[in-house]
């Protein structure tokens, strides 16, 4: 076969392949057999960004370049209406048109909270919160038992890859905080309390809420000195792997914070004085009855891990917290 004609099949096949994978890796409804529920997942390309912030908090230095591989991410944060099937066998079963597969049944669910988890604010269409990390986590492990897809946090760089979406200001639309409320819900507008999600106006990558509303789950260990372990170096999917109950990285800042503590780069560290009146001993892994300002966003990596690796991933036994 003359070579340039091989040259060209062969480039052709290259351009096919490539157009096969592009229209694979895009924004999808991740449906949920036998419910008329699901939830919208966000094609995240992979890249290069520059992580933290020159003026922002000491454990927000120094400014790095990190490379991201690409991800799926939850159009927005996951609400109550999809929480309530994991948390509530009983409500999964009245909610599904199909018999629920044993598999799905041998799931460990949450200890069903003596409060009300959703401390008034509202239930449809508003995002789930004040679970432990544990409790998000297995969350997932319910979804990837349910859907065949593996489903995660996201770690700390991530989700500012993610939320930045390109963008290098204090926030996703810059860094006019007077523009804020267009794009999030916090001190200023919030009333003190929870709203449905997708009500702001998104980022350039589709995703909405990604500053307030709810501060969002990691998987990272909150370290305050990370960023400074690599100096300027380029790394690439850093993860602090957690080895502690606490502190566990939090981020976007929630609807009773500050515009300042909404930023992009902002972390926070999770605190077991959110389990302050948690009347059992030992403490629920499930539940933080005093952080009503926690919520989850999902992630799907585009390569997922071995089996074995998924379920190291979601059989990590709990730590007691005394």
């Amino acid at each position: 076969m003359n070579g340039k004609i091989l040259i060209v099949i062969l480039f052709l096949s290259l351009l096919v392949s490539t157009a096969k994978t592009q229209e694979k890796f895009s924004a999808y409804s991740q449906k949920l057999d036998g419910t008329a529920l699901s939830y919208e997942m966000k094609a995240i390309p992979g890249g290069s960004f520059l992580m933290g912030s020159k003026t922002g908090k000491p454990d927000e230095q120094p400014v790095h370049k990190v490379t991201i591989d690409p991800f799926w991410m939850s159009k927005t944060e996951i609400t109550w209406d999809v929480f309530e099937l994991f948390l509530y066998k009983d409500y999964e079963v009245s909610q599904s048109a199909t018999a629920i597969s044993p598999a799905i049944d041998a799931v460990t669910r949450p200890t069903k909270p003596y409060l009300d988890m959703t401390f008034g604010m509202g239930k449809q269409n508003y995002p789930a919160l004040a679970m432990t990390q544990y409790n998000a986590i297995q969350f997932c492990k319910w979804l990837y038992t349910r859907t065949g897809v593996f489903y995660r946090l996201p770690t700390e760089a991530e989700w500012e890859y993610a939320c930045r979406a390109g963008a290098t200001g204090d926030f996703y639309f810059g860094n006019d905080k007077k523009d804020l409320k267009e794009y999030a819900w916090y001190s200023e507008n919030s009333e003190k309390k929870t709203h449905p999600v997708g009500e702001k106006k998104p980022n350039a990558w589709g995703l909405h809420d990604m500053h307030g509303n709810v501060a969002e789950w990691t998987y990272d260990q909150y370290l305050p000195d990370f960023y400074a372990a690599s100096g300027t170096a380029e790394v690439k999917n850093p993860v602090a792997a957690p080895e502690k109950l606490y502190p566990l990285v939090v981020r976007g800042g929630a609807y009773d914070e500050d515009a300042k503590d909404l930023r992009a780069s902002a972390r926070r560290a999770s605190d077991p004085a959110w389990k302050q009146i948690d009347p059992q001993i030992p403490k629920s892994n499930w539940w933080f009855p005093e952080a009503p300002f926690i919520g989850i966003r999902l992630v799907r990596p585009l390569n997922p891990p071995k089996k074995e690796d998924i379920e190291a991933y979601y059989n990590k036994a709990p730590i007691k917290d005394y």
